[in-house]
């Protein structure tokens, strides 16, 4: 099932209402559906890169508008439809322990979260669900799908075709490295 909807995400690449599509699948992905908009983004820009930073902008502003339907889900919905998302991924259990947590460092959820594989639609719900200053949670989702989609746009644009098999194969690991670091970074400053 995953895999035709894989390629279901595809296709939609190739046709005159990719736009809409990209919007559609970026929106979902922030707050319910498995498949990034990567998948969608990626072959939209290697066919038009003279469009890739207008591809970039309506991933970012519907990903942004989709994580704030996540977190209406958690603050509003958490019972009907947050905690069944959350049990469908295998975080509920971990949900209670994580909650005490995240209001201190729910900034740095949703940074994370948004340039990495990790779930984004998680986080989302668990930002509305504990309460999460909600202009702290816009400012980082913004900030973190924008370094995500703006990255992959500008590689794209600046060398085309030859980069998407780096992106595909290697952006999940490109992402958790930067974000380790940055982690990384804050913690020697702070420490040290």
């Amino acid at each position: 099932m995953l895999r035709r909807l894989y390629d279901w995400t595809i296709s939609l690449a190739g046709t005159r209402h990719a736009l809409w599509a990209l919007a559609l699948v970026s929106f979902a992905e922030s707050s319910f559906f498995p498949i990034p908009p990567d998948v969608l983004m990626i072959p939209m820009i290697i066919a038009r890169p003279r469009r890739a930073f207008v591809i970039a902008t309506v991933a970012l502003v519907a990903s942004v508008l989709g994580g704030l339907f996540g977190y209406y889900i958690g603050a509003q919905l958490f019972d009907a439809v947050g905690r069944p998302v959350l049990e469908f991924y295998g975080k509920m259990q971990a949900a209670d322990l994580f909650n005490a947590r995240f209001r201190d460092w729910g900034a740095w959820a949703v940074l994370i979260a948004g340039v990495t594989p990790f779930p984004f639609k998680v986080i989302t719900i668990m930002s509305g669900w504990t309460g999460l200053n909600l202009p702290v949670f816009v400012v980082s989702a913004i900030v973190a799908r924008g370094l995500r989609f703006f990255i992959v746009a500008a590689l794209l644009w600046q060398f085309g075709a030859p980069i998407r098999d780096f992106i595909e194969r290697r952006l999940a690991m490109m992402f958790s490295l930067f974000v380790a670091l940055l982690l990384g970074g804050f913690w020697l400053v702070r420490y040290l």
